[in-house]
């Protein structure tokens, strides 16, 4: 790991002090689920309150949701190794760490993260890459976790290196939560070393406009000047984000840092984590307070990964309402109108 242990809290009763919570109730979730907050992130939190705290405390209604499912996505059926997931045709998740700087409370492999189970062996990578080898639908490599960035930089040179190896893979992601929980490890070091491996793209991670801090702010454009496209996949967080006025100045401070809005996530079916669920009338009322008022390019897919492993479908509302020989439309202004929905000429 490159993160010094001084820079992240993991006992209950240091979280508890700092973030005056009763310590008796972290550790009884902490038994069950562990913790980790990286300082850095728990003093932001601390400057600006409810919205990024409720992300990062456990709070005992993670134990009272018993009845959601462990692992909701099947991404434990869907792995033909511990440390892949194969869901769709041309693209794999390559799990390479078993850590993240935080343990976000929401975290769709809460059933494992920071667990001994996630630890990646030599033996499971190099398997991993005989199989995306042996395979040449697949052109995508998400590395993920975990966090990345966990590792030091020459443990993911080498892991960069190896599938960028491979002549079937045409790009790789790095998934990351690091520039908004850390944004100290996003050093000219790292970005020099990653740059060598386009065309390479991140999906970070950002919740709430409060966590675009200066820091974090550099840290997205150290990595955009080395010309890494990146994009941020937010979930949709009830008490955290779910009103449209805060997704937008999220999604705007976002596009000033060079990150594309790519994704606002209907929060997965998780165990533990059913008190963060919003709606999705709610989610789609919220992206009809973006859509038209917004600019295009501050506004993300609306999104389920749907429970069984089914893959993602778009939950963006209609404005169809009805398609024969016209197609008739509602505008985001409430006003009707209508297009010629048949070919012409009829025949050549």
């Amino acid at each position: 790991m490159s993160i010094p242990a001084s820079a992240l809290i993991t006992r209950p009763e240091e979280l508890a002090s700092l973030a005056h919570v009763d310590p008796e109730i972290l550790a009884k979730i902490h038994a069950v689920y562990p913790l980790r907050v990286s300082r850095y992130f728990l003093e932001l939190a601390l400057q600006h309150g409810a919205p990024l705290l409720r992300q990062v405390v456990p709070d005992l209604l993670e134990l009272a949701d018993t009845a959601t499912p462990a692992d909701p996505l099947n991404e434990e059926n869907l792995s033909p190794l511990p440390c892949l997931i194969h869901r769709y045709p041309d693209r794999v998740v390559l799990l390479v760490s078993r850590d993240c700087p935080t343990f976000c409370r929401f975290c769709t492999r809460k059933r494992k993260i920071g667990t001994a189970g996630m630890q990646l062996t030599q033996e499971m990578f190099k398997a991993a890459l005989e199989y995306i080898r042996k395979r040449p639908a697949i052109v995508d490599v998400l590395i993920s976790g975990g966090d990345p960035l966990m590792l030091a930089d020459e443990a993911l040179e080498q892991i960069l290196a190896q599938v960028r190896a491979i002549p079937g893979v045409r790009f790789i992601r790095i998934g990351s939560r690091m520039p908004c929980m850390m944004p100290q490890r996003i050093t000219e070091k790292l970005v020099a070393m990653l740059k060598r491996f386009h065309p390479l793209y991140m999906n970070l991670h950002f919740n709430h406009p409060d966590e675009l801090s200066p820091e974090a702010t550099a840290a997205c454009e150290r990595l955009a000047n080395a010309g890494i496209p990146l994009g941020s996949q937010t979930v949709l967080l009830r008490g955290v984000n779910d009103s449209a006025a805060i997704l937008q100045e999220l999604f705007y401070r976002l596009l000033a840092a060079r990150v594309k809005p790519y994704y606002l996530f209907q929060i997965d079916q998780v165990r533990g984590t059913s008190h963060f669920r919003t709606t999705i009338q709610s989610g789609q009322a919220i992206m009809r307070r973006l859509i038209g008022h917004v600019s295009g390019m501050a506004q993300p897919h609306y999104a389920l990964d749907t429970p069984g492993g089914g893959g993602k479908i778009p939950l963006c509302p209609g404005y169809l309402d009805s398609l024969h020989e016209h197609c008739t439309f509602t505008t985001y202004a409430g006003k009707t109108g209508s297009y010629p929905n048949t070919l012409w000429p009829k025949s050549r």
